[in-house]
């Protein structure tokens, strides 16, 4: 009889310990999405602002024309350690799926690609040595990350760090049409 009581504290021990953590871990998912959330609201919403012009490699480039399917907008900043730590997750995602970065406040198109040739980083990037496109999208710090879907419409914004497969998996949730 003394092993069953034993073996039944133990249980109750272990199942409130269970609780605990559960609890712990959905404290910590609500904090974060609030933080996540204060952090995204000056960004843009509803319909991608323009994002227009020559991409590094001297191709043109406009998100209009990548309507049908989902594009991940990253902006970024050489000068920014967070954006350093995300290069190689960026230039992963752009192997599978269409990307386009934004240079903010970085300086010229050579700089910019001087910068990327030394991180061997290539994912597609538009240079914005004054502002002006993180601006129009609502942009205050960097990383800023959106995911535009194939309507052309914002679906998704982050500020701060992301993972690859994080990017992945709202590039595949959030990315189809409306």
């Amino acid at each position: 009889m003394g092993n069953d009581q034993n073996r039944s504290k133990s249980g109750s021990v272990r199942g409130r310990r269970l609780r605990g953590w559960a609890v712990n871990i959905l404290i910590l998912v609500v904090v974060f999405s609030a933080v996540q959330w204060w952090k995204s609201r000056p960004l843009a919403t509803g319909d991608a602002p323009e994002l227009a012009g020559l991409a590094l490699d001297g191709s043109r480039f406009d998100l209009r024309d990548l309507r049908g399917e989902p594009v991940l907008v990253h902006f970024w900043g050489t000068w920014c350690p967070v954006c350093r730590a995300m290069d190689g997750a960026i230039d992963s995602v752009a192997k599978d799926h269409r990307v386009i970065s934004v240079a903010l406040q970085s300086g010229d198109w050579m700089e910019v690609q001087q910068y990327m040739n030394k991180a061997d980083i290539a994912f597609p990037t538009i240079t914005d040595p004054d502002g002006e496109i993180g601006v129009r999208w609502g942009v205050s710090g960097v990383p800023a990350t959106f995911i535009v879907n194939a309507d052309g419409r914002i679906a998704d914004t982050t500020v701060g760090p992301s993972s690859s497969w994080g990017l992945r998996l709202r590039l595949w949730l959030f990315g189809r049409s409306s």
